[in-house]
């Protein structure tokens, strides 16, 4: 069967009966699945891969994977994966510079979009089921601006327009609104305890309008309560779908921006500032997101393969020569990633 692929029902005993030592268990199912494949993964002996958020629960299979030696990553797809990526490559960077110095002050930004190549009048399409998005509406907001920590509940009462470089001739103006906690990922990025953040938000694009044509859904979701709620949800998820699903064939959109910015700490002039920007397509290779998802998912599973990637519970690597070959990849074979430097 070797080379081959073949779509199954799930069957969690037929799947543990056909895993085996040293195998790579690639999860694309919803969230609320990784752990248990995570954990089939650990009892057979083998690793694991998905491009979702690490959760508590799978953090909590740390020492057991230690143990046995197996990896379980996570956040390797396009966000989070990629922009961690690139999150990594600016601290590195910067932390090379000749204007490094502890005591700048720093700004950090990173948003990414999923995005209709042809605008339509709800200002969005969906790539898969929308009751991942509605849910994610729910998630309360942390970030830190103007030196001081922010939090929303609900997060479209937080949205700005953003204004990003996409190359060095071309700009577009986005909505932008702070997706989930974005403080645990300062630690994460390797940013130093000693460094004065001033700002570090990380977050989600949609077109101008956005904000507007979902006016009634933020109703809804910000209602939804309890079991009454989760079946309203589920109920507008599936109106969703059926309205405003990509269609075979029909382009799509994705937008990453990643920025760095170190000031001054006397006269808060910028003395460094890079970013990173991606204005990718759907093309005969597949749907944007499709295709970058999947990309960063299979340069994980060749790492784990490898030996590249140490045992335990990790995300996107944060390791250099990692990071860079992975750029690399991506920009010698699907997208290419802007990098400029605004101070030139």
């Amino acid at each position: 069967m070797d080379g081959q692929c073949q779509a199954r029902t799930l069957d969690w005993h037929e799947l543990a009966q056909n895993v085996s030592k040293d195998d790579v268990l690639v999860s694309m199912l919803p969230g609320s699945f990784h752990v248990q494949v995570a954990q089939l993964a650990l009892d057979n002996q083998a690793h694991f891969v998905s491009s979702s958020y690490l959760s508590p629960q799978m953090h909590d299979l740390h020492q057991q994977a230690l143990d046995k030696g197996l990896c379980l990553v996570n956040e390797v797809g396009l966000d989070p994966g990629i922009d961690h990526l690139l999150a990594h490559a600016l601290v590195d960077d910067y932390r090379q510079s000749t204007v490094y110095n502890d005591n700048n002050h720093i700004e950090f930004r990173s948003f990414c979009g999923g995005l209709p190549a042809q605008e339509n009048d709800f200002k969005y399409k969906f790539s898969w089921s929308p009751l991942g998005v509605l849910t994610a509406l729910r998630s309360p907001a942390q970030w830190r601006e103007n030196a001081q920590v922010k939090t929303n509940s609900k997060p479209w009462h937080a949205m700005r327009d953003y204004t990003v470089a996409l190359s060095k001739e071309h700009t577009a103006t986005f909505e932008a609104i702070p997706n989930r906690d974005s403080l645990p990922f300062i630690s994460q990025y390797h940013f130093d305890p000693k460094w004065t953040v001033d700002t570090f938000i990380r977050g989600s694009l949609r077109l101008t309008g956005w904000s507007a044509a979902w006016k009634d859904i933020f109703s809804l979701v910000a209602s939804a309560q309890g079991e009454t709620g989760t079946a309203q949800l589920t109920a507008k998820s599936d109106e969703l779908w059926q309205k405003y699903a990509f269609q075979e064939g029909e382009q799509d959109r994705v937008v990453l921006h990643v920025e760095l910015l170190a000031k001054d700490p006397k006269t808060q002039q910028p003395v460094w500032r890079k970013s990173y920007a991606m204005d990718a397509f759907g093309n005969d290779q597949g749907s944007a997101m499709a295709r970058l998802v999947s990309t960063t998912v299979s340069l994980a599973v060749e790492a784990v393969l490898e030996g590249h990637i140490v045992a335990g519970v990790s995300a996107a690597p944060d390791d250099a020569a990692l990071v860079s070959q992975w750029l690399k990849y991506l920009n010698d074979h699907h997208d290419t990633i802007e990098h400029m430097n605004h101070l030139d």
